[in-house]
Parts: C-alpha cells; structure tokens; sequence
C-alpha cells in the first residue's frame, strides 16, 4: 500500500500489514540492501522475534530465521550484501540471503550480546556484552576463531566502527557518562567527554566520512565533536532524537518527539532543517519527557505501573516503560542510495514497517 504524507506529500509506502509487531533495523544500520530492491525487518509474526526480507516496492516477503528468538534490533547487513548479521543469546549469527545457511561468527556462553557494528571494509565486527556482573566489547574477524574481550565497569551499547579506521571504536556506557573510545586492540581506552546525569546525550554517531561525531543532547540541540580536539559545536538547537546521517556527512535524518515534528533531514554544515513526513508514532518512554538519564527510582516506578514488556536492552527490565518500548519510536534509516528512508510506525495500532521518498 502507498499514500501521500498529509503534511507534506511525501510518498509513503507500508510495507508490512500484518496483526503482530513488525519493525525495521535499528537506526544506526540502513535496512535496505544493496541496490534498494530489498529491505530486511524484525516480525513477531511466528510467535517470536525473527528476521524477514521483503521486496521493495512490491514483492513477496520470506522469512530468514527460525528456532529460538532473535535479538529485534541486531540485525546489520554485511557491505556485500550477502549475510546478514544478527544476535541470538550469546551468539552472533549471520544469515546466507542465497541459502539461508546460518553459521557462527562469535559468541560467549552465558552472555547476553548487544546489537553489531561491521567494519566498513566488511573484515571486522564488534558487540557489547553483558555476562553476569561482567560487561564490554566483543571484537573480532567475521571469517576467523577467536574474538577479543575488551571488559569495561558499566554497560556498555552502541559500540561502532571509525568509517575511516576500523582500528578504533567508538561506544556508550551508562550511566554518564556516556561517550568512550577504544582502540580495536582494546588499547587507548578514553572518555570523549565528561557529563553528569543532568546532561542527557544520547544516540552518538559518526557523521559519515568526515569521521567525527554527532550527538543528542536531549531535548535541546544536536551537537557536532571533532575526533582528534574532542571540540563540541552545536549544529542547531532542536529536539533532533535517533540521529543517522547519510554517507557523505552533509545530512542528518531524525526522527523527533515533545513535541513530535516529524521525520526530519537536518543539513549538516547550516542546521537548516526539512521535514520528510509525519511518523504518527506514538513515541512511548516516560524518559523522554525529561531532560536526564534515568534514575533507580525511575525504573522502580516503571516496572510498579507496567503491566507487560519484553526486555529489549539493558537499559530497561521486562516491563519498563522508561525509554520505550522500542518499537513504539520510529529509529528512521537511510536506505543504500540514500533517496529513500525507513522507519517504524504503530500509527494502525501495531508496528509496521514504512518506507518515505525523501526527496
């Protein structure tokens, strides 16, 4: 189904239109496939999280994954495009698009893995873990035994690749504060920035290949940090929320929310800002009504008025409302040629995946 936006008359198509819950990657991984012809998404249509492919514009959607749940927003496609990459338990999987072979790529007994960055050579991955008391990066070759443990005291989410050299990592620790860095050897460990609780950054990313950072300072501004001096410069003064630029690192796709202003493109270099269209999603987390991390009490006070939940990551139990749940925020995404951006929406009542024109 497609349908102009109303508010701006971009083109929309729904991809998905089932009764369960359907979402696509998260926002820090495009789920398009090469070409734009695909796109790979998150379905609890067979009872638990599992991986689907569909054609894009038409074509029939088939399912990618069986047996035991998957994590829903692990999946990252490999550069070539012919695996993709996903977390179940402990382990990394990948999946063949051809065959629909899965083999291991990784994992830790008794661990619970984070969603994985891919080198953008194609030779590298690196995930958080969570074992226990115990917590880090996991990072490794794709095609080769044995992977390296990076410990770290906190949490640790979001680890990823420098788009210039994969022999650094970035990733975010909670609580504050959030921003680290890492060499691949687990060597050159550092804080980009110190912060309290007070000052909520969220979503940090690189800003394609310029190689530096982009970053939220919830609610207020979308801040720019130089890799090498860690300078700090603010690229406008809005309530951008999961951030994605595209490749070259002049635009920057957002979603928004308190208040909700749509999807959003925001030129890099001016802060000038476009809206795609209209989400409709309706954006749950009591978090993000304010302007801080959570709290104990905060989490206490979420798990006493939920009433059911999945436990998505490790920034909320199984019936928290405090920073989702995560398929209720749209997570927008560019696909391969960047002319074209998906994102999740539950505007019908249940999550679908949709796919807007951008320009």
């Amino acid at each position: 189904m497609k349908f102009r936006d109303s508010t701006t008359g971009a083109l929309i198509y729904q991809v998905t239109d089932h009764p369960a819950i359907s979402h696509p990657s998260y926002f820090l991984q495009s789920s398009f496939l090469p070409g734009d012809e695909s796109l790979f998404f998150t379905s609890y249509r067979t009872g638990s999280a599992q991986l689907f492919q569909a054609g894009f514009p038409e074509g029939p959607i088939r399912q990618l994954t069986d047996g035991p749940g998957i994590h829903p927003f692990s999946p990252a496609a490999h550069p070539s495009g012919r695996e993709i990459f996903f977390v179940r338990g402990g382990e990394l999987l990948a999946v063949d698009l051809r065959s629909l072979a899965e083999r291991r790529a990784a994992g830790i007994e008794g661990a619970q893995l984070g969603e994985p960055s891919i080198s953008p050579d194609g030779e590298w991955f690196v995930t958080a873990f969570k074992q226990g008391a115990q917590a880090g990066l996991l990072v490794g070759r794709l095609n080769a035994a044995g992977a390296q443990l990076i410990p770290f005291p906190r949490t640790v989410i979001h680890p990823q690749f420098h788009p210039l050299d994969p022999q650094w990592i970035e990733f975010a620790a909670d609580p504050a504060p959030r921003m680290f860095r890492v060499r691949r050897d687990g060597a050159k460990m550092e804080c980009l920035y110190q912060h309290g609780n007070d000052e909520f950054i969220v979503h940090e990313t690189f800003l394609g290949t310029t190689g530096d950072l982009v970053f939220t300072v919830w609610p207020h501004r979308l801040c720019r940090m130089d890799w090498t001096t860690r300078h700090v410069r603010v690229i406008v003064e809005h309530n951008a929320w999961h951030i994605a630029p595209n490749r070259s690192g002049t635009e920057i796709l957002c979603d928004t929310n308190h208040p909700d202003r749509g999807i959003q493109i925001v030129d890099a270099a001016t802060g000038t800002l476009r809206t795609v269209c209209r989400s409709d999603a309706t954006n749950q987390g009591s978090q993000w009504r304010t302007s801080r991390y959570a709290l104990a009490e905060d989490f206490a006070a979420a798990r006493s008025a939920a009433k059911s939940g999945e436990n998505l990551s490790w920034m909320e139990t199984a019936a928290d409302t405090v920073y989702g749940p995560q398929w209720t925020h749209p997570h927008p995404s560019w696909s391969a040629n960047e002319d074209k951006i998906a994102f999740a929406s539950d505007r019908t009542g249940t999550t679908q995946v949709y796919v807007a024109a951008a320009f």
